[in-house]
């Protein structure tokens, strides 16, 4: 595989190998395009017990939905963990895969934005789920809009197509 650098991410996305909605061209980098902040996020609920992790487990189960107005932030503690989601909607080819990376800018305060399903398969077309982390020591706000991390798009090496659980998730 090989990573896509700014002027072929343009020209992957004008041969429609690549689609982001919405696309703001200058958001594109050497290597990358930055993706911002949705409002939406599922927030952790308190629970008693044990919530046992199998292959038909939902994360639904121990979380709630909330969403934040524009303007408005939701505040994330140190230690504590939360999913949002990006604005953007990637849809990939089938030969065209990518990884989902922090921005460093970020990472010095100690928050990170996925905690390990970095990987996106060739063929999804969905939002990007972040499994955000203040690894700091002092609370974050965090605000819808915010450039929060960045996707890098890989080539591959034959084609396939994802579809799984989240192809189509709009949600985190």
């Amino acid at each position: 595989m090989s990573v896509l650098i700014g002027d072929e991410i343009i020209k992957a996305i004008e041969n429609d190998l690549i689609n982001i909605e919405p696309l703001d061209k200058s958001m594109i980098g050497p290597g990358s395009i930055d993706l911002t902040l949705d409002n939406y996020f599922r927030i952790f609920t308190e629970q008693t017990g044990v919530y046992h992790i199998k292959d038909d487990s939902h994360f639904e189960d121990i979380t709630k939905l909330v969403e934040i107005k524009d303007k408005d932030f939701i505040t994330i503690n140190p230690g504590e963990m939360i999913l949002g989601i990006t604005k953007e909607k990637i849809t990939l080819s089938s030969t065209i895969s990518g990884r989902l990376e922090g921005r460093s800018r970020f990472a010095r305060f100690g928050l990170a934005v996925h905690v390990t399903a970095g990987f996106m398969q060739p063929g999804i077309s969905n939002q990007q789920v972040l499994e955000i982390v203040n690894l700091g020591h002092t609370p974050l706000a965090l605000y819808p809009g915010t450039k929060i991390c960045q996707f890098i798009f890989e080539r591959c090496e034959g084609s396939a197509t994802y579809n799984g659980r989240f192809q189509s998730q709009t949600k985190p």
